[in-house]
């Protein structure tokens, strides 16, 4: 009798382990699977952005002289009567490319730009950091990060600084919020 007690429960313990082991195993698959996909998530991600990134406008010019080409631009407000917005960033930065796409392509962001702004893209990238330039205007990437936007009026001076991040919405921005922001300095010089 004691053998066949014997012989059960080590039947049952062996059931037992067996189920044990295979849950574990169950989990540690479905782990694994979970973080497989987590990983082709991020890549298919990755590859997302990179061909958007591709396919968007490259604005930002790293051979030009931005002290001389902002003096320009000075002359050019005073003579239309009209503010400058620096949009700091590069060509590397997918959310500066993704704002320079949204303004020119909503139409009345594009109109409030072109009535109150002059536009330019003010580079900072490892080709040209522009360093002089930025700080002049307190170097607001460094605070901020990219892109960031400085507003000066009609005779260079720098009146705003303004943070992106504040006119984001969900993997883009915010039509109201960026209208909100170009309207609030866009009267007279």
């Amino acid at each position: 009798m004691n053998i066949i007690k014997t012989k059960i429960l080590s039947i049952s313990l062996l059931a037992s382990f067996s189920l044990l082991s295979a849950q574990v195993t169950t989990k540690d698959t479905s782990k694994t699977k979970a973080e497989t996909q987590q990983t082709v998530s991020a890549d298919a991600a990755k590859k997302a952005a990179a061909e958007e990134k591709a396919r968007l406008p490259k604005p930002y010019n790293a051979e030009e002289d931005a002290e001389k080409k902002i003096a320009e631009l000075v002359l050019q407000a005073k003579a239309e009567n009209k503010k400058i917005i620096l949009q700091a960033g590069g060509n590397w930065c997918i959310w500066c490319l993704r704002f320079n796409e949204f303004v020119h392509s909503t139409p009345e962001l594009n109109k409030i730009l072109a009535d109150s702004y002059i536009y330019y893209h003010l580079n900072y990238s490892p080709e040209n950091k522009n360093e002089k330039v930025f700080e002049k205007y307190d170097n607001p990437g460094a605070k901020y990060g990219y892109p960031v936007f400085i507003v000066l009026d009609a005779d260079g001076k720098m009146i705003h600084t303004q943070d992106s991040a504040v006119l984001e919405e969900g993997k883009g921005y915010s039509a109201d919020k960026v209208k909100e922001f170009l309207q609030k300095y866009a009267g007279n010089s």
